[in-house]
Formats: structure tokens, sequence, C-alpha cells
């Protein structure tokens, strides 16, 4: 049996606790040699839809116990894997959860939104159509965080029903497929795909062959950007046109 060194970095993710995709996908497109180790995330109500309130509620709560957990195993970057509980508040709050998780943990610090925000910024996209499993006023805060970015939507396309916790998480790889190509637009140089319990890493790869277009999702941009930030080898494990640029 041949074995991992597991000593080229650590990787710390905060995930939400209903959460079933995001864990998954790191594990998809961790680069070898590295460990990643996750904390989960209370904060919210499970039974409620997540709406606006309750997604602005999580991004505020105290993470201070989760974040002095994650600390012990002395990771080297520090993902908060929850795109919607920071795009709610805006580009500030973003930056200073980033700089807060950073002063508690001693690791690079990336959240969700910032990362999407910087893959689409790295395939040089001013333009783009976007889609999630969020509800409206979710969706609404999203274009306006993605413009306080200097980022136009031009496209926007939601699963068109309320999705519980768990609901978002159900989606098949091929409905997020559809959901992408209900997002495009001729003048979108890129698709947007905000979420990180989204199954859309599995998609990326098909909706850009079909669309002919660079795909973004929240999970692929933080895998990027931690790659990008320890400067990590690039490897057979990454989809989409995204990890060409490292």
């Amino acid at each position: 049996m041949k074995h991992e060194t597991r000593t080229r970095a650590k990787i710390g993710v905060l995930v939400p606790f209903t959460n079933t995709n995001l864990e998954a996908d790191m594990m998809l497109m961790r680069c070898p040699d590295t460990t990643v180790h996750f904390q989960r995330l209370g904060g919210y109500d499970v039974e409620e839809i997540p709406g606006s309130d309750q997604m602005a509620g999580l991004g505020a709560s105290d993470i201070s116990h989760d974040l002095r957990m994650i600390a012990g195993v002395r990771p080297d970057v520090v993902l908060y894997g929850c795109t919607s509980a920071t795009l709610t508040h805006g580009p500030g709050f973003d930056a200073e959860l980033a700089a807060q998780i950073k002063a508690a943990s001693g690791a690079v610090s990336l959240t969700a939104a910032g990362s999407l925000v910087e893959g689409i910024k790295a395939v040089a996209a001013a333009r783009v159509g976007f889609s999630s499993p969020y509800l409206g006023e979710i969706n609404t805060q999203a274009v306006e965080f993605l413009a306080q970015n200097g980022i136009d939507t031009v496209s926007c396309a939601d699963v068109g029903r309320e999705l519980g916790n768990y609901g978002q998480g159900e989606l098949t790889p091929d409905e997020v497929f559809d959901l992408a190509c209900r997002a495009d637009h001729p003048e979108a140089e890129a698709i947007v795909l905000s979420c990180t319990d989204m199954r859309a890493v599995e998609a990326v790869e098909r909706i850009e062959a079909h669309l002919g277009k660079p795909v973004v999702t929240s999970n692929q941009a933080m895998m990027f950007c931690l790659m990008r930030a320890l400067n990590l080898p690039r490897h057979g494990s990454l989809p989409g046109r995204l990890f060409d640029l490292l």
C-alpha cells in the first residue's frame, strides 16, 4: 500500500450542521498529501425555510467555540463554508468575518462568498448568469453582493420552489445542470452556482461543455482560492476551467 505523507497542508472547514455536500466536495477535490478537518456550525433552526433572516442570523452567530475546535488541528487555512450567511450582510461583513477567523485560528481565512467573487474575477467575467437553490430574497442580496464587487448579473435563475435546509442538498447534479442552463444568457461570460450544499461540483464539466462558458461554484471557488493561497499543485480531481488558472 502506498501511503500519503499528509504533511502538505491541513485544511479546516466550518460547515453548517445540516449541510451534506460540502464535506464530500472537499474530499473529492483535495490535493494529495493534504488533510481536511470539519467543524459543524449551529445558529439556525433546521425546521425553518432558510430565508434571508435565518442565513443572516447564522452569519452573525457566535462561532468562538467552533474556532477553538478547528484551531485544535493547527490548520493552514480555515474555510467558512456557507455562502448565503455572509452575502446577506454584504462585502464588509464578509471581510470582517474572514479577519475574525484568521485572528482566532492563526490560519489563512477564506469565506465561501468571498471565494466566489475571487473565482469570478479569476475567469475575467464582468457579467454572469447566476443560479442557486435560495429563496428569491437571498438571490436579490446575492446579486447586490456581486454588484458591490464590480460583477454584473445579467440573468438569475432559481429552483422555483421553497427548499428546506435539507432540500438544497437533495438537488441532483442533473437538476443543477438544468438550473445552470436556465441561468445562461447571451451576455453572460460565466455561470455562477452559489451554495455550498448544492451538488454543483459534480455538474461543472458537463455545464461548461454544454454552454461553452466557465462555471464558478461556491465549493470549487473555495478550493481554488485555498490552493492558490497555499501554493498547492494542480492535480487530476479538479473540475472546470477555473483550475486552469492555478
